[in-house]
């Protein structure tokens, strides 16, 4: 399964200013860019106690020129949910009591569909008056066109073209115009792997479309073409090494599988759902350790001492 959360959040994370430049141009007129801290989850995990689940990116910075600070406050939403706007306030609410300082809302919609407008304020209101009016910013990815953003030298558009709202005829022209705009960006390795990696991602091909794709490549300049194979080439060996270590741990599965039948009976498909969880490297202990079980739990014993 795809972290989506983690994997936007390490983008917006190391290209933040880059973030702001491209969907808040304005903020970077008052925000002192050098100032920027990123705050630690620990430090506001009781904003969402009772939850399984964190804020995705708080940031604490500098009005320019003054000796006050704010925080940018960045939820991804890689699904939609009917009160989302009421989860924006209250995160607002806990941020603003715990740190008394302004807080400034992102709501960045990264879902598919649907893609109809996403509410932008959460209200409480009376037939007589309203009593809250709470907005906040909102990037709805499916509902902007990926042209917008083809000469924006911004490593951001560059990732987030990808998710943007692209016609299905469309998806090879646009993950080779992400890799254009890449190849134009002179990044250092590690963040072009970063940018490139989430573009193949979220612009996954089939056969035909990847056929496609290599049409497109040879039609552009040889400098730009020579980056964009490099990349290309990348995600092949990526590929093979994934392909070999998922057929490794897929064999080794299989026989766990066998030499548990024979040692403890048949398990329970929940206990072999958790199995399947676990890295290479634990199946392999776990191929070891099953010859001396006697009963099923001993594989739960053995499984639960893999998550402590």
């Amino acid at each position: 399964m795809t972290d989506h959360d983690r994997l936007f959040k390490e983008l917006i994370t190391t290209f933040f200013v880059e973030f702001l430049e491209l969907f808040f141009p304005e903020v970077l007129t008052y925000l002192q860019a050098d100032s920027l801290e990123f705050i630690d989850k620990e430090l506001f995990t009781d904003v969402t106690a009772g939850e399984q689940y964190e804020a995705d990116l708080l940031v604490k910075a500098r009005f320019r020129a003054q000796d006050s600070f704010f925080l940018i406050h960045v939820e991804n939403q890689a699904s939609p949910q009917s009160d989302f706007g009421w989860r924006m306030f209250r995160y607002f609410a806990r941020l603003y009591e715990k740190f008394a300082l302004p807080v400034y809302p992102i709501a960045l919609f990264s879902f598919d569909t649907p893609r109809r407008p996403e509410p932008d304020v959460h209200r409480v209101e009376f037939p007589d008056q309203v009593v809250l009016e709470f907005h906040y910013q909102v990037i709805q990815l499916n509902r902007l066109n990926w042209r917008d953003y083809l000469r924006q030298p911004n490593p951001v558009a560059s990732a987030l073209m990808a998710k943007m709202n692209i016609a299905t005829e469309e998806r090879p022209r646009v993950k080779l115009e992400c890799l254009r705009l890449l190849a134009t960006l002179r990044l250092n390795p590690a963040r072009m792997q970063l940018i490139s990696g989430f573009i193949d991602t979220y612009l996954r091909l089939n056969a035909e479309e990847e056929q496609r794709f290599q049409v497109e490549i040879s039609s552009i300049e040889p400098q730009e073409q020579e980056v964009v194979m490099e990349i290309v080439t990348s995600w092949m060996e990526q590929g093979l090494q994934r392909g070999r270590q998922e057929g490794r741990q897929e064999g080794q599965l299989a026989l766990i599988r066998r030499q548990l039948t024979r040692q403890v009976g048949a398990v329970e498909p929940e206990l072999q759902e958790r199995i399947s969880q676990l890295s290479l490297t634990q199946m392999e202990n776990l191929a070891e350790a099953l010859l001396d079980f006697s009963a099923v739990a001993d594989l739960e014993s053995w499984l639960d001492s893999q998550e402590r």
